[in-house]
């Protein structure tokens, strides 16, 4: 993942979908890296280009042992966008993540399309308590407070029926370096949006989890109070966390939310070729080993091919957002199937699961293409995900 250095820091960030569509920035929680969306982003694959980014001090951004504020976030994430030369975005943040979302929808309101704030709030008391937790991590590190924070960002008995979901929060948080994580307890301590936020005006959703514990229904509320016409959705069995508990519901919600409020994107890379366009998206759908490897290997006389299939397949029909990145999975599977197309049906599996196909889905698909494509077309699709998953 890039790094680009605004408002005197550098920050990691990712960004990818089809070129031309509406931007979608996620802002990550204290404590958490910008892979706490993974379970979400699935849900908007192929509709939105999304950004994502690690908030400094955590994951791959810079660490620097300087007191900051909320706004001074707020300030990182305008100069992202002003760096990669987004005019307006769709802004989502969690916890730390919607405050610093309030913060640039307050002050910046041109740069905001619209704004959903999950679990989080206007003002978080108490200032002396945030500093001691600053303190502790700072001596005695992440270790000192993982399980309590566990605690509060999933349900009782969440973590024991996810482990699979869980474990990677837990190891990256207990990663994050534990000045980077005080510096923003610090910030957290001494914030009061309440003064500022009405002056929002972008549409806006707020996501709250019934049983969070750590910005409970009640700050939620006191959000939608002050923000001009804000919606609000309470989801339940959802502590802190919960775009990852809830991730499913929580995306849903999101992607509904955004498709009202769709605006469509005009701005470009600058000086973006229609190549360029296409093997971004190509990158994000097959994964940017796999490409480099095909045009690395091509020669000079496949070249021209791999050309015309980066402008064409990928830059002008993978870039339509006028289908869904998880539709355009599983009508590529459905006919790679029909046609036995045994190599580019394997190269489509795993790209299908992380453009939101569930492994469900995929069963379901290929139950379906045995009546219409025939037993056997259906028989080695079976194996071949076999052979590609084996026993995921």
């Amino acid at each position: 993942m890039p790094w680009i250095k605004v408002n005197g820091v550098e920050l990691s960030y990712e960004l990818s979908g089809p070129s031309g569509s509406p931007v979608v920035v996620f802002s990550n929680s204290l404590g958490t890296t910008m892979a706490m969306w993974d379970w979400v982003v699935p849900a908007l694959r192929g509709r939105y280009r999304i950004l994502r980014y690690d908030t400094r001090g955590h994951g791959r951004s810079q660490v620097l042992d300087e007191p900051i504020t909320v706004d001074d976030l707020a300030d990182d994430l305008l100069g992202l966008l002003d760096a990669l030369r987004i005019s307006r975005a769709h802004v989502v943040g969690l916890s730390l993540g919607g405050m610093t979302g309030q913060v640039l929808a307050s002050r910046d309101p041109d740069r905001v399309i619209s704004l959903t704030l999950m679990a989080t709030s206007a003002y978080m008391p108490s200032q002396q308590s945030w500093n001691e937790r600053a303190s502790l991590v700072r001596a005695q590190g992440m270790g000192a407070i993982v399980e309590a924070t566990m605690g509060r960002w999933f349900t009782a008995g969440y973590p024991a029926q996810a482990p699979a979901c869980v474990l990677p929060i837990r190891d990256a948080f207990l990663s994050i370096d534990p000045v980077g994580y005080a510096v923003c307890c610090n910030a957290i301590g001494c914030m009061d949006l309440r003064p500022v936020i009405h002056q929002i005006a972008a549409p806006t959703l707020v996501i709250a989890g019934a049983d969070d514990p750590a910005t409970p229904v009640a700050m939620a509320e006191e959000i939608r109070t002050l923000v001009p016409d804000a919606e609000m959705i309470v989801l339940p069995r959802a502590a802190h966390l919960l775009a990852v508990e809830q991730a499913e519901r929580t995306g849903a919600s999101l992607a509904s939310f955004l498709d009202q409020h769709r605006e469509v994107r005009t701005e470009e890379a600058p000086g973006a070729t229609p190549f360029e366009v296409g093997l971004q998206n190509r990158k994000s759908v097959l994964g940017e080993d796999h490409v480099e490897r095909s045009l690395a290997t091509a020669g000079a006389f496949a070249q021209p091919w791999q050309d015309f299939i980066t402008r064409t397949a990928w830059g002008e029909v993978w870039g339509d957002p006028r289908l869904p990145w998880k539709t355009r999975s599983l009508v590529t599977l459905a006919m790679m199937v029909a046609l036995h197309r045994e190599e580019e049906f394997k190269l489509h599996v795993r790209p299908a699961l992380r453009n939101g196909v569930s492994v469900g889905e995929l069963q379901s698909l290929l139950l379906q293409s045995a009546i219409y494509a025939g037993v056997p077309a259906a028989n080695a699709a079976f194996r071949w995900v076999r052979e590609v998953l084996g026993d995921e």
